[in-house]
């Protein structure tokens, strides 16, 4: 039995994107759990304000038809605020992503949400605590035993070999090529010009696939704002991103167009 000494909220978001920073909130369900047991439920369906990418609504089903004449978070603060005001929170992986997209789309509006001030309860951190997920549970899991030598470097590489040849006799229905298991777990999109889309090709022109830049050519920021340019190479990028600007910057030479 949950115990309670203030409200605890278990909210869930959809979103344009999995980057709490800069994506934004599309659905928003909250479920107030209050002392007494009894609960209140609320769904917010909002507009974004910038286009929902047709790979992020294939997941959730939400398109921008849908959204169109939906109001925006800016509008539905204060109700949101209101609603959250003196509880605490709950939710699947909610401190690395609902928590922190809810605290951006508050901050935007001006308000302070001040989520390090209220007691948090992430349901798969239980779950990853009382389930591990780790090397030596994979061992145990799919192999039968005990990874005795964990955190030894050779001892877990092989175990990892292991575990994966395990994996593949268990489920006849993954791929066994390389290729094949790459694409299986991390699908690609071949406009993407990075793994995880940060750039985009687009009526071949390599363009930015991200925040008030979003559709821009790289070609065009170049010329009119190298600044931009230059303030991706110190942001938080991968590798492969910055790769590619300082391509771009030293060189002004673009990778190869995709051939779709």
């Amino acid at each position: 039995m949950l115990k309670l000494s203030r409200p605890l909220i278990v909210f869930d978001i959809e979103s344009t994107g999995v980057i709490p920073r800069k994506d934004r909130i599309i659905e928003l369900a909250a479920i107030k759990a209050m002392p007494d047991g009894s609960e209140v439920s609320k769904c917010w369906l909002l507009n974004p304000t910038v286009p929902i990418p047709p790979e992020t609504s294939v997941i959730h089903g939400i398109t921008d038809e849908i959204v169109k004449d939906c109001p925006t978070f800016a509008e539905k603060a204060a109700e949101i605020f209101a609603f959250f005001e003196g509880c605490d929170l709950s939710g699947f992986n909610s401190d690395r992503f609902d928590i922190p997209c809810l605290e951006e789309e508050f901050a935007r509006t001006g308000r302070n949400f001040a989520a390090t001030s209220r007691k948090h309860v992430d349901v798969q951190r239980i779950y990853h605590r009382k389930e591990p997920r780790d090397l030596s549970a994979a061992v145990r899991f799919y192999l039968g035993r005990d990874h005795s030598n964990a955190h030894s470097a050779g001892a877990d590489a092989a175990a990892t070999l292991e575990v994966l040849k395990a994996q593949l006799e268990k489920y006849p229905d993954i791929p066994r090529g390389v290729d094949e298991l790459d694409e299986y777990l991390v699908p690609h999109d071949p406009l993407n010009a990075d793994r995880n889309g940060m750039l985009r090709w687009r009526d071949g022109a390599l363009t930015v696939n991200f925040g008030k830049k979003k559709g821009e050519p790289l070609s065009k920021l170049l010329v009119n704002e190298p600044n931009f340019l230059k303030w991706m190479l110190k942001g938080d990028f991968d590798t492969e991103v910055k790769m590619i600007i300082r391509d771009i910057l030293d060189n002004g030479r673009l990778p190869p167009a995709p051939k779709v």
